[in-house]
């Protein structure tokens, strides 16, 4: 199979259970987890010296470019050598910083060879002003080699800025149309056939058309890639809230498969122990992934300038922003009649003779998925309210 992690294994499972071998279709599920949370995804962020390449590395990655794990920035050249920055929360997906190709001794084709360009998914090429010509001759080395690129025009909050003091009669969405405008105009009298051109932000991702480069990446990157792109995402758009729901939810059924096939194991109390650290594990990457841990809510607060008491105001549910544990997880599965019930029933029905198993194993899978619903519709809920909070909005779900 040409790509190991681009499929789902569900004719596998079937057919380890039609053979009656319950540890190997639990393998191929475990395995089939475990290498989601492996799908590599490497983006090159390049263009010349100053442009905010490394600023934009570290809003990517949620960083604040004070933290020690950030790309170093500032207002000349800072990037020497090609330097991989990890997502702190995924690790597999990376953002290389390169250096800008006007302080290197390498000629646009080169350039490429020199910082490796086949270990990149996609290029993003940023400038603070307009595009120049190494900017042009990188893109078309890059279509050459039948690479995807982007054209980020970066700093637009200081245009907004600069433009307000200067005319009588300012108008924001004038202002960036003529932006972009003027961007893609310079980049097609250079010879770039449709370029696509995002106006950022680093400072305020939320607004300008951060959103419209996700959507574009994520609707061209490779199916199997997808998911690693927007699980690592920053939280920007109520959309992204969405899409990132959709993509914890497809793995709920495996989580549950997986909570049956050891329930058919007859040891007391050894379902519910790995039920209980698997729905835990679970809420945690619910909890990074929307941004409602502790760390990821303080540098909200930070961004937005509002207070983190209001952002946790506004939280719901008794998940957001606290320490997840079993024993946490205990209670809140407790306060569930139907969820304290079938936790109780599948320790017990294991013992009835014939059917016993059997039993076991749909309760088992009925309170895994039940549960991890419950709980991501929680959270994903309370991300949607801390959003709108961030941004002033109504925070009525």
């Amino acid at each position: 199979m040409d790509n190991p992690f681009g499929y789902e294994p569900i004719e596998e499972i079937k057919e380890a259970l039609r053979n009656n071998e319950p540890a190997e279709a639990a393998a191929k599920i475990q395995e089939y987890l475990d290498q989601q949370n492996k799908i590599p995804l490497h983006i090159g962020i390049t263009g010349e010296s100053g442009s905010g390449k490394s600023s934009f590395v570290n809003a990517f990655r949620g960083i604040d470019n004070r933290d020690e794990r950030a790309a170093p920035t500032g207002c000349v050249e800072t990037t020497s050598e090609v330097t991989p920055y990890h997502h702190p929360n995924y690790p597999n997906v990376t953002l290389w910083d390169l250096p800008g190709i006007g302080t290197t001794n390498f000629p646009a084709d080169k350039y490429l060879e020199h910082v490796g360009f086949e270990k990149f998914d996609f290029f993003i090429i940023i400038s603070d002003t307009r595009f120049r010509e190494n900017d042009v001759k990188l893109a078309q080395e890059i279509q050459k080699m039948r690479k995807k690129f982007y054209f980020v025009r970066s700093k637009i909050d200081n245009d907004l800025r600069n433009e307000e003091r200067c005319q009588r009669e300012f108008n924001a969405e004038r202002t960036l149309a003529q932006i972009r405008e003027n961007c893609i105009q310079g980049l097609q009298k250079q010879g770039v056939e449709a370029p696509q051109v995002f106006l950022v932000s680093s400072f305020d991702l939320h607004l300008y058309d951060f959103h419209l480069l996700e959507e574009t990446l994520e609707r061209e990157l490779p199916a199997h890639k997808r998911n690693a792109l927007l699980l690592a995402m920053p939280t920007v758009s109520q959309e992204i809230i969405n899409k990132k729901k959709e993509a914890l939810q497809a793995k709920i059924k495996y989580l549950a498969c997986l909570s049956a096939l050891i329930a058919s194991v007859p040891v007391p109390g050894l379902s519910v122990a790995i039920d209980l650290t698997s729905l835990a594990n679970a809420v945690i990457e619910y909890q990074v992934t929307f941004g409602l841990d502790s760390g990821s809510l303080q540098k909200l607060a930070l961004s937005a300038r509002v207070p983190v008491d209001d952002l946790k105001a506004v939280m719901t549910s008794p998940l957001a922003g606290k320490e997840i544990t079993k024993e946490l997880i205990i209670k809140l599965v407790s306060l569930s009649v139907s969820g304290a019930a079938l936790m109780a029933a599948d320790e017990g029905s294991r013992y009835i003779p014939m059917f016993g198993i059997p039993a076991a194993m749909a309760l088992s899978f009925a309170s895994t998925y039940n549960s991890l619903n419950t709980f991501l519709n929680m959270l994903a809920d309370d991300a949607q309210r801390v959003f709108k909070k961030a941004l002033g909005l109504n925070t009525s779900v």
